[in-house]
């Protein structure tokens, strides 16, 4: 006698199939939406350029002034805010996987003041004034700091908790420093002022240039972390009885957020918020799987801070509002919303 299976049996393959066809349709939605972005990043300032314009700058350069607004100020700039966007989006995820840490920035492990310390440093002591020379300083501090973080932490023993107790106490020690150093020499505080604020007004070919093989370096590893750190967001016990090292994914994923967070501070400033706002918003569509909230975050994350530097722009003519406010006044209510809305953000 044959018995009907129950609507739940037949309903229940299809579910993931739709999960899948969500997650595929959300992606192109974010790829969309990061290719009108960036239009209007090459497009909208302080003097508007049409796009036919736009297409004519892009593909047959005369040297006047449009040409040069849009070939040699705003594509950079543009490019930057992709580049930048991405890493802080990915080093975002990867950060807040690897602590355990829900609201976990770059703050956490210590990356912005590490870069931060080399840059005050590299501008008292040896007379760096050019971005380009920043660049390298900030992308040493960020690297040194990080493997402080790591040795401090425990190395094969290190834990979330202990990350960051150990990027939070070096952070502070930073700071202090940094205090210091712009107290006893004014110059230096006069020139890391704009840095400090976040960006991308002085992008330049040449720091996309230097800054994107680790920005890419960093991304291959993130994505390459993300089934392993899967499995480590449930517990170290069950992480290991699925296989997964948890010491040489912690270690690959200091890495990656050590390239990609600094690389995007050493050639933006410390630009806050970004990597801790996207992927809360991504999870609300792919769930907890980081194989997707990566990608989706790499993507969204461009969309936020090209966005913001577009509103930055907007809203100030002829001047601009730098991105790293923008995205501070934006990112502040949405921090107390996630701190409300979890009581309190368990490591």
């Amino acid at each position: 006698m044959l018995v009907d299976s129950p609507p739940e049996a037949a309903n229940a393959p299809a579910a993931p199939r739709r999960r899948q066809i969500t997650r595929s349709a959300g992606l192109v939605a974010a790829v969309g939406a990061l290719a009108v972005v960036t239009v209007l990043g090459i497009a909208v300032g302080a003097k508007q350029v049409p796009l036919d314009q736009v297409w004519h700058a892009l593909f047959h350069y005369t040297g006047n002034d449009t040409d040069v607004v849009v070939r040699d100020v705003r594509l950079p700039r543009t490019l930057l805010g992709l580049l930048a966007g991405a890493a802080l989006g990915l080093a975002g995820t990867v950060m807040q996987a690897l602590t355990r840490n829900p609201l976990a920035d770059p703050g956490v492990l210590g990356i912005n003041a590490g870069a931060s310390a080399a840059v005050v440093s590299a501008i008292s002591f040896l007379g760096v004034t050019s971005l380009t020379g920043y660049v390298w300083f900030a992308f040493l501090g960020a690297a040194v700091v990080s493997v402080a973080v790591y040795v401090l932490g425990g190395t094969r023993s290190a834990t979330p908790v202990r990350l960051a107790l150990a990027g939070t106490a070096l952070s502070a020690a930073l700071i202090g420093y940094i205090n210091a150093v712009n107290i006893m020499d004014t110059a230096a505080l006069d020139k890391m002022r704009f840095w400090t604020v976040g960006s991308l007004a002085s992008a330049t070919m040449t720091t996309v240039q230097e800054v994107a093989p680790f920005l890419a370096a960093g991304a291959v590893i993130a994505l390459a972390v993300g089934r392993p750190l899967n499995a480590i967001a449930l517990g170290d016990d069950q992480a290991r009885a699925l296989g997964a090292r948890l010491t040489r994914t912690r270690a690959l994923a200091m890495i990656a957020v050590t390239l990609l967070c600094g690389g995007a501070t050493a050639a933006c400033g410390p630009i806050v918020y970004v990597g801790l706002m996207v992927p809360h918003i991504v999870r609300a569509v792919t769930g907890p799987d980081l194989r997707w909230i990566l990608p989706y975050s790499a993507v969204l994350s461009p969309v936020l801070l090209l966005g913001a530097d577009v509103l930055g722009r907007v809203v100030a003519r002829p001047g601009e509002i730098q991105v790293g406010i923008v995205t501070a006044v934006i990112g502040g209510p949405v921090f107390i919303y996630l701190v409300r809305r979890r009581r309190m953000a368990q490591l």
